[in-house]
């Protein structure tokens, strides 16, 4: 069998960033004196912060105010951010037959690295600041076969790279949403993926993962 690479996304794939990335948006709209709603923020993550800034602050602003964010976010968001369930068995189905797993995620690399120091993830590698079509690079360079995340903008991402799109759906975007997009699996959460994992491996060994996935 060959060795298998599965790269995963990390805000509302691996991690629920719900709450910390709430509570970050809270201080950062009380320093700056402006109105940000924290619930519609936090109901839209995937895409650069840069983005969710641009609905708040005038864009000669924008740079500045993701740079503060980034600053406070350590402060504010990461104890406060729990893994999703089936996070870390997902991780050690994949060890479990000498597989590798990445974090491929749009999310400052330094933010996520203490995200998953402080929950115990070890990814084999860690690349942050890409979002959508810009993780194909990323994801060929490491050899990734399967992508999971839970935007369609990971979809965008897994296909660029001709890797299989597995989509979770755990964060914004729901199960037909995702398959819309073009997933090749739809798991209702990472608790399911194990099972489908093992199919899947199982099959890669006898040259068959691709119906394996889509079991």
């Amino acid at each position: 069998m060959r060795t298998l690479t599965i790269g995963f996304d990390l805000d509302m794939t691996l991690i629920d960033s719900r709450p910390g990335i709430h509570a970050v948006y809270r201080a950062l709209a009380a320093e700056a004196g402006v109105h940000i709603d924290a619930d519609l923020a936090v109901s839209r993550l995937g895409p650069p912060v840069e983005r969710e800034i641009a609905q708040w602050f005038p864009a000669e602003r924008v740079e500045e105010m993701a740079g503060r964010y980034r600053e406070i976010y350590a402060l504010h968001a990461i104890v406060a951010s729990p893994a999703l369930p089936g996070a870390l068995e997902s991780i050690d189905a994949i060890r479990a037959v000498g597989g590798r797993a990445i974090v491929v995620t749009a999310k400052h690399e330094p933010s996520a690295r203490l995200h998953l120091d402080h929950l115990g993830i070890e990814p084999d590698a860690l690349i942050g600041s890409l979002w959508a079509e810009d993780k194909a690079g990323a994801l060929r360079t490491h050899g990734a076969q399967v992508y999971v995340g839970d935007h369609t903008g990971d979809v965008r991402g897994a296909r660029t790279a001709g890797a299989l799109s597995v989509g979770v759906a755990t964060g914004p975007c729901g199960a037909d949403e995702l398959a819309a997009a073009g997933a090749d699996v739809v798991l209702p959460d990472l608790t399911a993926f194990p099972e489908w994992f093992a199919a899947y491996a199982e099959a890669d060994g006898d040259g068959e993962a691709e119906r394996a996935s889509r079991r």
